[in-house]
C-alpha cells in the first residue's frame, strides 16, 4: 500500500515534467528544422540573385566589347572605302551601333553598386568622346578619307578604342570582384548557419540527454514499483489459491460429515420409525380400526419417502461408495442416477484405474463429472453423454455430449470456474471445446506421483 501511494503521487508530478520536456524538445527540433529550411532558402535565393546579376553584367560587358570592336571596324571600312555608296552603308552601320551601345551603357548603369560607379562613368565619358571624335570623319569625302584616314586611325581611333577596351576590362574585373564579394557573403551566411545549427543541435542533444536521464530514472522507478506490485499480486494469487484449496477441503469435509450424519443418524432414526410403524400396524387388527390403520399406512409412506430423500441428499453431498468402493463405482452410480431422473443416456468407460488413487484426485474427478452432468441436464439439451477415464502417467478424463453447445469464451459460468479451480489446484490442465450446435467436449488431465501411476 505505501508503494501504491508513492506511485500514485509521483505519477501526477512527473507527468507534466515529462510532457514539458518532450514538448520543449520537439519544439526545439521543429525550430531547428524550420530555421534550417529558411536559411537554406535564403542562401539559395541569394546565390541565384548573385548568379543572375553576374550573368547579366557579363553579358552586357561582352556585348559592349563586341559592339565597340564592330564600331571600330565600321570606321575603318568607312575610311578605307573608295566607293561612296558602300561608304554610306558603313556610316549607317556605325550610326546603328552607337544607340545600341548607349542602351547597353544605360542598362549596365542600373546595375551599378558602390565603387563601380567611378570607373563606369569614366568608361561612359570615354565612349562618348570616342563617338564625338568620329563625327568629323563621318563627313569626309573620298579624297579626305584617302588623305587623312590613316593618320586619323593611327592617332585617334585606335588609341581611344584601346582606352575604351581597357576600361571595359576594368568593368569586367569589377564584375568578377562583385561576384566574389557575393560569394563571400554566401560563405559567411553558410558559416553563420553552420554555427547556429551546431548550437541548436548541441542544445537539443543536451536537452535530449537530460530528458532521457529523467525518463530512464522514471522508467526504472516504475519498473521497480511494478515489480513490487506484481510480486504482491503473485503472492495474493497464491494466497487465494491456498484459500480456495482450503475452502474446497473444508467443503468436502463438511459434506462428508453431513452425509454421514444424514446416513447414520437421520437415516437410522427414520428406519427405526418405519419399524415402529410396522409394529404398531401389526398390533391393530383390520377389523377393529380401519381408519387408524389407513393413517398408519400414510405415515409409513411419508416416512419411506423421507428416507429416500435423506438417502439422495446424503449421496449427493458425498456418496459413501466414493470412500468405501472407489472412484469408478461412484461414477457409475452418478451416471445411473442421471439417466434415471433425466432420460439421458450416460456411458461410463474406464481403463486401468488404480484403487489407490489419492483422495483429493478421486474427489476432483467425481466433482468435475458431477458438475458436468448437472450442466448437461440443465443447459445442453443432450440425449447422450460419454465419460472416458484413463490412467497412465496421470489421470485423463474426457466428457463429451451431443447437446446444443455454447461459446466457452463468453459463457463461462460459476460451475466451469469451480471445476477449473479444482483441477488447477492439483496442477492439472482443464480444456473445454464447444460450438453452438456441435456439442461440448471437456478434457481434464491430473498428474500423479510415480508410485501411484505405477500402481
Amino acid at each position: 500500500m505505501p508503494q501504491q501511494r508513492v506511485m500514485d503521487k509521483s505519477a501526477p508530478q512527473s507527468r507534466p515534467l515529462l510532457l514539458l520536456g518532450f514538448g520543449g524538445l520537439l519544439l526545439l527540433l521543429a525550430f531547428t528544422g524550420l530555421n534550417a529550411v529558411s536559411v537554406l532558402r535564403k542562401i539559395e535565393t541569394r546565390n541565384e540573385s548573385i548568379r543572375r546579376d553576374y550573368v547579366e553584367r557579363n553579358r552586357i560587358v561582352e556585348q559592349l566589347r563586341s559592339d565597340l570592336f564592330l564600331s571600330g571596324t565600321y570606321v575603318r571600312d568607312l575610311l578605307l572605302e573608295p566607293d561612296p555608296a558602300l561608304a554610306d552603308v558603313h556610316r549607317k552601320e556605325l550610326e546603328t551601333a552607337r544607340p545600341r551601345i548607349q542602351s547597353m551603357i544605360a542598362a549596365y548603369s542600373r546595375l551599378l553598386r558602390g565603387e563601380e560607379r567611378s570607373p563606369f562613368l569614366e568608361f561612359s565619358r570615354a565612349v562618348q568622346a570616342y563617338f564625338d571624335s568620329l563625327r568629323p570623319a563621318l563627313q569626309w569625302d573620298v579624297n579626305q578619307r584617302r588623305t587623312l584616314g590613316y593618320a586619323f586611325m593611327k592617332n585617334s581611333l585606335l588609341p581611344r578604342r584601346m582606352v575604351i577596351v581597357q576600361l571595359a576590362d576594368q568593368i569586367g574585373a569589377f564584375n568578377e570582384k562583385q561576384m566574389e564579394s557575393g560569394n563571400q557573403k554566401v560563405r559567411e551566411l553558410f558559416a553563420s548557419f553552420r554555427r547556429s545549427l551546431i548550437l541548436l543541435l548541441v542544445l537539443a542533444l543536451v536537452c535530449g540527454i537530460l530528458l532521457a536521464g529523467v525518463s530512464i530514472q522514471r522508467v526504472v522507478r516504475l519498473e521497480r514499483l511494478s515489480a513490487a506490485r506484481f510480486q504482491e499480486i503473485v503472492q495474493a494469487r497464491s494466497a487465494l489459491r491456498e484459500l480456495s484449496a482450503r475452502l474446497l477441503e473444508i467443503q468436502e469435509t463438511e459434506r462428508r460429515s453431513l452425509s454421514r450424519e444424514l446416513h447414520d443418524e437421520v437415516g437410522q432414526s427414520l428406519s427405526a420409525l418405519l419399524l415402529a410403524i410396522g409394529n404398531v400396524a401389526a398390533m391393530i387388527s383390520s377389523e377393529s380400526d380401519a381408519e387408524a390403520r389407513a393413517q398408519l399406512q400414510d405415515i409409513r409412506r411419508l416416512a419411506e419417502k423421507t428416507v429416500a430423500v435423506v438417502r439422495d441428499m446424503s449421496l449427493l453431498l458425498r456418496p459413501s461408495m466414493l470412500d468405501d468402493l472407489g472412484l469408478l463405482p461412484a461414477l457409475e452410480w452418478q451416471a445411473r442416477e442421471t439417466s434415471r431422473t433425466n432420460n439421458i443416456r450416460v456411458d461410463v468407460r474406464a481403463e486401468s484405474i488404480s484403487e489407490d488413487l489419492p483422495d483429493e484426485h478421486k474427489t476432483c474427478i467425481y466433482r468435475v463429472v458431477q458438475e458436468a452432468l448437472r450442466n448437461v441436464t440443465r443447459h445442453a439439451k443432450a440425449k447422450s453423454v460419454e465419460i472416458r477415464l484413463a490412467q497412465n502417467e496421470g489421470l485423463r478424463l474426457t466428457i463429451r455430449d451431443d447437446g446444443q453447445g455454447f461459446e466457452p469464451d463468453r459463457q463461462k459460468g460459476v460451475g466451469l470456474l469451480g471445476m477449473q479451480e479444482r483441477v488447477t489446484h492439483l496442477q492439472g490442465s482443464f480444456h473445454i471445446e464447444s460450438e453452438p450446435g456441435k456439442g461440448t467436449r471437456l478434457e481434464v488431465a491430473l498428474p500423479l506421483s510415480a508410485l501411484t501411476a505405477k500402481a
